[in-house]
């Protein structure tokens, strides 16, 4: 096995050591080898894609469509997204000159940044937050702005907004993530409005990450992007709603002056997306409505279960609006050390969670479960739990 030159260990980007690896994955190793571990860490669908999408990638196979697409995807592909956000979303975009299919939310999340940061420029992030936004700006030069929202409801709120951009007088972009991950909080209409009228009229972009918009189970999804999509770089994909992780599609959608500039970033990054995987997200997006309701159903069944039975334990649970996932407070004992019972539950219990600090500052003295899991891990889960509780095998 090869040694890297010891004169070439230090040739590196130094900002790299500005950045940490994802704690979600990092914690989530840390207790996977644990004997008999029921875990709740992963945002992973235990559901499988449905049979229809998967045929589809059989007959793209059987056309012989494997060579490269156009780099900013299939026009099948980017026609579907567009049918889809406007009977879906009510968001209007065009094919070829709005739609960039991308590898995954994650490929779009970190182009977008490639493409709008500049030294010291500030972005801000209302955290809990999904943990990849904040090492991707830093690592690429920019400032993060952190507002902790754990004081407000754990939504961004319209007077702190408008105070942190009087106060930091170099901020690019807002980012949204609703609903939440990891709180599975988000907005109603009325509170974007509420937003949008801050952003309004100011030299901003907004970054709305909506992997998790079709996943909302008592209020329908309503985007930033209907008020002001002259503003708004929209992110979404197929992973959560279709459970697709593995196919690694997503796509932005955004004025075609910036995806013009976007697309400069993704061809040099991965030159275009599979092929055959265009085809599955296509199917998708046109004929996958019936799946989202199906999958949705299972999940509300689940969250139901997951939080009436924490709150039976005695844990305060925040009830969640949308995507897949229970944020809970952990026990007085622990104060915000989230981690120290996050780590006890795994080696205790047996049972995987992940630690709000993960999700920054707005995060701490929280625990994220999730319930893209089988009902019967969840009952499991939740028997272990009360057992750990109940008897004080944390004390």
């Amino acid at each position: 096995m090869p040694e890297l030159l010891k004169t070439l260990q230090k040739s590196y980007n130094q900002r790299l050591d500005l950045v940490k690896a994802s704690k979600i994955r990092s914690f989530d190793n840390q207790v996977s080898s644990i004997p008999g571990l029921v875990k709740l860490t992963i945002g992973e669908p235990d559901l499988d894609t449905p049979a229809h999408i998967k045929q589809a990638v059989v007959s793209a196979m059987d056309q012989n469509q494997t060579h490269y697409t156009a780099q900013a995807g299939t026009k099948q592909l980017q026609s579907a997204i567009t049918g889809y956000l406007r009977r879906n979303h009510s968001l209007n975009y065009q094919d070829e000159t709005d739609i960039l299919v991308t590898v995954g939310a994650t490929e779009a999340i970190y182009g977008v940044l490639e493409t709008l940061i500049n030294p010291g420029d500030q972005f801000i992030i209302p955290t809990p937050a999904f943990a990849l936004y904040e090492p991707i700006i830093t690592l690429l030069g920019g400032e993060v702005i952190d507002i902790d929202t754990s004081t407000s409801d754990f939504k961004l709120n319209p007077t702190i907004l408008e105070k942190t951009l009087a106060e930091n007088k170099r901020v690019k972009a807002v980012m949204l993530s609703y609903p939440n991950n990891p709180s599975g909080v988000t907005l109603s209409e009325e509170e974007v409005h509420a937003l949008a009228q801050v952003v309004k009229n100011r030299d901003l972009f907004v970054i709305t990450d909506e992997i998790y918009s079709d996943l909302t189970y008592d209020q329908r999804p309503y985007s930033i992007a209907r008020d002001l999509p002259e503003q708004t770089v929209y992110i979404s994909g197929v992973s959560k709603s279709y459970a697709m992780t593995g196919w690694r599609v997503g796509f932005v959608a955004a004025p075609a002056t910036f995806i013009n500039r976007l697309r400069k970033v993704h061809a040099f990054m991965v030159t275009c997306p599979s092929s055959i995987d265009q085809a599955a997200a296509a199917e998708a997006f046109e004929n996958g409505d019936a799946d989202i309701e199906a999958m949705l159903a299972t999940y509300q069944e689940r969250r139901d279960v997951l939080y009436q039975g924490l709150t039976d334990i005695g844990l305060k649970a925040l009830y969640p609006d949308g995507a897949f996932y229970l944020f809970v407070k952990i026990p007085e004992q622990f104060g915000n050390d989230d981690e120290a019972f996050a780590l006890h539950m795994a080696q205790i219990a047996k049972v995987g969670l992940i630690p709000g600090s993960a999700f920054g500052k707005g995060g701490r003295g929280y625990v994220r479960l999730s319930y893209a899991a089988s009902m019967t891990n969840i009952k499991e889960a939740l028997r272990r739990i009360r057992t750990a509780l109940s008897t004080g095998l944390l004390n």
